[in-house]
């Protein structure tokens, strides 16, 4: 344990930054504006991971009905609130600070719309699912902010959606082995945060600037992401006078192929095609699609 903080101590191999770069804001959805990090040319696929966005919606843009299979969305509310409806007759509204975890498994229909007037964020990430995994029915799991569960020490918050920081555990269930922490570090604090060291691993910085894996490394801005090396933890420090907060994520990697049309990943092009029909058709898990269309 740090003599410091009593944080996580990283004594074998820490993590650095391999690659990193912002995240431009980009025109997605019906109007919605994101700040995709992950599915981007610079960085298509970090295994297990899809696609990170940030976005901001305004009424009346949004995400309206559009369907999913083969992955698991995880939508994180930052500022506002959001409603969920898909063709299954399922109805959420995740306000600031709570998530939805969303396993589209053999297929869902839905829409993602802003509720109430201003401006909406949050953070949407896509985690794959493996083959074996990929047809399974639709779930949801859905967590208010003050369900989730949060760790604090010497001038750090944790908010632990996945996974485990000092000693707190998420218990959500991933069916991919996911970790996803949402970190604020006050001014001069610092942090160590194991990971698992076969786990791919990233960091998007939400507020503030921070120095990330060595002591003498540049800070870096909000929008940023960083993809890290290999290793058994990160370290970060918050050198500024403000705060710095950031999204700690990582997974186990499927090493498995990756076949992709927009909304739709499987593992071949065959079963890409295949989902498509069974879209076109209201088939294998769409069946509700033929007849749903949500009412916003």
């Amino acid at each position: 344990m740090s003599s410091e903080s009593g944080q996580a101590f990283i004594s074998g191999k820490p993590r650095t930054v391999v690659k990193k770069f912002l995240a431009r804001a980009q025109r997605e959805g019906d109007g919605a504006v994101v700040r995709r990090s992950i599915g981007r040319p610079e960085l298509k696929y970090l295994d297990p991971f899809l696609m990170l966005d940030e976005f901001t919606v305004s009424p009346p843009a949004g995400f309206p009905d559009h369907p999913h299979r083969g992955f698991e969305t995880v939508t994180y509310m930052l500022q506002g609130a959001f409603t969920h409806r898909d063709f299954k007759g399922h109805i959420g509204t995740i306000r600031a600070g709570d998530v939805q975890w969303m396993t589209a498994g053999r297929g869902i229909v839905h829409s993602e719309m802003p509720v109430g007037e201003g401006i909406q964020t949050g953070l949407q990430l896509w985690i794959n699912l493996s083959s074996k995994d990929k047809m399974v029915e639709p779930n949801y799991q859905e967590m208010l902010s003050d369900d989730i569960k949060r760790a604090e020490t010497d001038g750090v918050e944790v908010k632990i959606i996945a996974g485990e920081s000092m000693g707190v555990e998420s218990p959500v269930y991933t069916r991919t082995p996911t970790m996803f922490l949402d970190f604020t570090l006050q001014s001069k604090a610092q942090v160590n945060q194991k990971i698992p060291e076969s786990w791919n691993s990233f960091v998007y910085v939400i507020e503030g600037e921070g120095v990330f894996g060595s002591l003498d490394s540049s800070p870096v801005s909000a929008h940023h992401v960083l993809v890290l090396s290999p290793g058994d933890g990160l370290s970060v420090w918050n050198k500024s006078s403000k705060a710095l907060r950031f999204a700690l994520i990582g997974g186990e990697p499927l090493n498995e192929p990756v076949a992709r049309y927009g909304p739709f990943v499987m593992n071949t092009h065959e079963e890409i095609d295949q989902t498509i029909e069974d879209y076109q058709h209201c088939k294998n898990g769409f069946e509700m699609a033929k007849y749903w269309k949500s009412q916003q």
